[in-house]
């Protein structure tokens, strides 16, 4: 008697199939991806080798790609300890206030930027309410480089945070204790059973963070100061170059910034595959 095949029913799609999902898929990258960042490098071709290479390697814009790389890399590693410390006191304890902290998480998220720089600016201004305690002790933040980061830190602060916060609710709480019953003391709880767990996510959380801060203007140019070669960044310098209709050499410095910038998140992406991969490694 021969074996009929058993059919099995098809899985059930929400959505049209593959090749009417992928067609969109591609389509709308296509339109608010890939063709807005082709533009950006066809318009830098225009431009001769000598001229593209005297554009970015002027000595302002040098100082302001190394003000907003370094200003975002310095603002995302604060982040990434402080937005763990929120993430952990708003997942582990109970107090009286926590809803009203946990929805201030999201303010920067909902807030103008525009709006953050000026705040920030009158808050730590020589004459604000922050500012004129730290002036007495030579400490200087608005118009500085300094409020570049502290005003990078405040709109970074969320992507850590909401990235670490349902990672530590999910965790398996009875590794801890495992752990704990065989000895291990919160140190090394904290280092070899929760930070391992964590750690794919501190990395994306660190990557988006930086991400954002790299390309922020509106918060950044009011606390600032734009002095050239001290506190003037990148995103400024398109600008400037665009309001005097030098559409090549905005794009120029424009270009540089998305090499140096996919060139890192590339990085912290392979890491982060690495931690995940080592994590299950370890778990299995």
């Amino acid at each position: 008697m021969s074996s009929l095949p058993i059919r099995t029913a098809a899985p059930f799609r929400v959505i049209p199939g593959f090749n009417i999902t992928l067609g969109f898929t591609l389509l709308y990258l296509s339109l608010i991806v890939l063709i807005p960042l082709s533009a950006v490098f066809l318009k830098t071709f225009t431009m001769s080798w000598s001229g593209f290479w005297e554009t970015i390697s002027s000595p302002r814009v040098m100082a302001s790609y190394k003000l907003s790389f370094g200003a975002s890399l310095l603002a995302a590693a604060f982040n990434l300890v402080f937005g763990t410390i929120v993430a952990w006191v708003l997942v582990r304890y109970q107090f009286f206030g926590k809803k009203l902290i946990d929805a201030m998480v999201d303010l920067p998220f909902a807030l103008p930027t525009a709006v953050a720089g000026i705040a920030l600016t009158a808050l730590y201004a020589p004459n604000g309410w922050v500012g004129r305690l730290l002036e007495p002790l030579g400490i200087q933040v608005a118009y500085t480089p300094l409020g570049i980061v502290v005003a990078l830190t405040f709109i970074g602060l969320p992507f850590v945070v909401r990235t670490v916060q349902p990672v530590l609710e999910e965790a398996e709480r009875e590794l801890e204790e495992a752990a704990a019953s065989l000895g291990a003391n919160r140190l090394q709880i904290l280092v070899r059973v929760i930070f391992p767990s964590i750690l794919p996510a501190l990395l994306t959380g660190f990557a988006m963070a930086f991400a954002r801060a790299t390309g922020e203007y509106g918060s950044v140019i009011f606390i600032a100061g734009n002095m050239p070669m001290i506190s003037e960044i990148a995103p400024l310098l398109i600008v400037t170059k665009l309001e005097q209709y030098d559409y090549a050499g905005a794009t120029a410095i424009a270009t540089v910034m998305l090499l140096i910038s996919f060139s890192l998140l590339l990085a912290i992406n392979l890491l982060q595959a690495w931690a995940r991969r080592d994590t299950e490694a370890k778990r299995s």
